[in-house]
């Protein structure tokens, strides 16, 4: 039988008192040492009475996402301190795929997902923090932290930076961001752009601070914990330089200390049925295939059974209905000035397509936050509605077959085709795969291959970015398709399959295809084949052996030995206890 959300929170140590954890760090004449360290960073001896509230913010100068992050953390601090109780400021990192990606260093990007969590669970259990708020503003930041909100099981709210405002080049262009600038790359190798137009766009996409401006990952995660409830309505839909984003910030630390009078903890809202309001909202929205992977590592984190299958299961009802790049027109920042993902959440309420009766960190539940929500405006062209979807079938298509036998991602939006044969060409990582690309060697039809670039085998699981974006600005993008064991930016678009396991580090039948192999990849069939008979798959097995490790030292190796396969999300606790 399982336990209601209500029994649950009639267990929990919030119970009897806001401030079960602060009051065995600061209470009583033992703890003397505790309360004096802490007279330095502004408390005076009424605050030691009051609940302990984090502040975790993901600030830094390292990418324009986590820019502004310190200013919000403040306004956070200031809403906790206003309502009652007494917060506390601290940091953990982030780092930035779109300066790494396509080099050795964004193997460092999905661990980063996992050093978050850890560091934020380590900060707030050791210092006896009773709650918490978490500032992220790019996608990594995002899971880390509600994984570590359910790791701790403190009432927590997120609140996401904010989406960057679109750049400008000229009126004809129309609106820029990073995807251009990667897209750049192969129409200047192309010889399709000058050098002059190519710094142009370089200097150009990014104004100023905020999230990648598209449907991108940062922006499907952050509308993902919305719809989850772990975040305040509409924060996932705000400009990061905006009154609205401060006012988010200021509330969330108000929201946290009620949190904590009410006994409301993260695993009474990430339910199951929680979870599965996140993947339609995902699916709406057109949103990145990462979102597969995080939200799977976050349910395991929150110990909620959730599989690849409950993604095609789900993305046979909900359709696809936002035209946001980088397969549509829109950016992100064109969706706030229409209402955000709220009129959206509603629709699919109505439709019977969201659990309303889910709680949310508000204390409400996922309906009652959504009553008065008015629908979009007339004539905006950014959310069609649901009689006449985008596409009728969710865009985030699981395959199995003999390439990928525990499953693999792809993002087919249909403007690609839903069915793609070709022969292979491949590469054994994503720099072999850069050069060929650029030099102009891929041909209409061919399958690029790229490989060794998973969990364990990169290790860190690299975004592809840099080559589909190559292959769409050398104008390849519908005559061309790309495999891999790794996985995909939210900003690549094309006839891409991602998350192919078992990876092939770990022996699985990517690493046996070899150039001019057929491969037929369906989307219809929901099937990846390749067409090559299994006797002579056997024999290539025997002749196969397994590559030394790349890394033997430091954060890469630790991360190598303990992640789990990408269908698993790529965790690195998982079966501990």
């Amino acid at each position: 039988m399982k336990t209601s959300n209500s029994a649950k929170r009639d267990a929990n140590p919030y119970a009897k008192s806001p401030r079960p954890f602060s009051a065995k760090v600061l209470d009583g004449p033992e703890r003397a040492p505790s309360r004096a360290m802490l007279y330095p960073v502004g408390f005076k001896p009424e605050d030691f009475s009051k609940p302990l509230v984090g502040v975790a913010s993901a600030w830094s100068m390292v990418t324009p996402c986590n820019m502004h992050l310190d200013q919000l953390a403040r306004e956070a601090e200031a809403g906790a301190n206003a309502a009652g109780g007494k917060a506390i400021v601290f940091n953990t990192i982030t780092v930035s795929d779109g300066i790494s990606m396509g080099s050795e260093g964004m193997k460092y990007s999905l661990v980063s997902r996992e050093v978050i969590a850890d560091s934020i669970e380590t900060v707030v259990g050791c210092e006896g923090m009773d709650g918490f708020v978490a500032i992220g503003g790019c996608d990594k930041n995002m899971p880390g932290a509600l994984m570590a909100m359910a790791r701790l099981n403190r009432p927590a709210v997120f609140v996401y930076g904010g989406t960057i405002l679109p750049g400008c080049l000229t009126a004809d262009r129309g609106n820029l961001d990073i995807v251009s600038v990667f897209e750049a790359v192969g129409a200047h190798a192309k010889r399709r752009m000058d050098d002059q137009e190519f710094q142009a766009i370089e200097s150009c996409a990014i104004p100023g601070p905020g999230a990648c401006g598209g449907m991108y990952t940062a922006n499907t995660m952050a509308s993902a914990i919305e719809a989850l409830g772990m975040s305040l309505p509409n924060s996932s839909a705000q400009n990061a330089v905006s009154e609205a984003k401060k006012e988010d910030c200021r509330r969330a630390g108000a929201v946290v200390v009620q949190m904590l009078r009410q006994g409301l903890r993260p695993l009474d809202i990430m339910t199951r049925p929680a979870f599965e309001n996140a993947i339609a909202v995902v699916i709406a929205l057109g949103g990145s295939t990462n979102a597969v992977l995080h939200l799977l590592a976050m349910a395991q984190a929150c110990k909620v059974r959730l599989m690849l299958d409950d993604f095609t299961r789900l993305g046979r009802r909900v359709p696809v209905l936002a035209d946001l790049k980088p397969s549509g027109n829109h950016l992100m920042s064109e969706l706030v000035a229409i209402g955000g993902i709220r009129p959206l959440m509603k629709t699919l309420l109505d439709a019977g397509l969201l659990h309303g009766d889910c709680l949310t960190v508000t204390g409400q539940t996922m309906a009652e936050t959504l009553v008065n929500v008015a629908p979009y405006p007339q004539g905006q062209t950014v959310i069609a509605p649901l009689e006449r979807p985008l596409k009728n079938e969710s865009h985030l298509v699981i395959l199995y077959g003999n390439l990928a036998p525990e499953g693999a991602v792809a993002k087919i939006t249909g403007q690609e085709g839903l069915r793609f044969q070709g022969k292979a060409r491949v590469f054994n990582s994503e720099e072999q795969a850069m050069e060929r690309i650029l030099a102009g060697a891929i041909r209409k039809g061919d399958i690029i291959v790229i490989r060794y670039e998973g969990p364990k085998g990169g290790p860190g699981m690299r975004e592809m970015l840099s080559p589909t974006s190559a292959i769409m600005g050398e104008g390849l993008g519908k005559q061309v398709a790309l495999i891999t064991d790794g996985r995909f930016s939210g900003g690549s678009h094309g006839f891409v399959v991602g998350h192919i396991t078992p990876e092939a580090y770990v022996g699985g039948p990517i690493a046996l295809v070899r150039n001019g192999d057929r491969i037929t990849i369906d989307a219809e069939t929901r099937q990846i084949s390749l067409e090559v008979a299994a006797s002579e798959l056997k024999r290539r097995r025997l002749a196969w052996k397994a590559p030394r490790p790349r890394y033997t030292r430091g954060v890469l190796a630790k991360y190598a030995s303990a992640v789990t396969s990408a269908s698993l999300g790529a965790v690195t606790d998982l079966g501990l206890g």
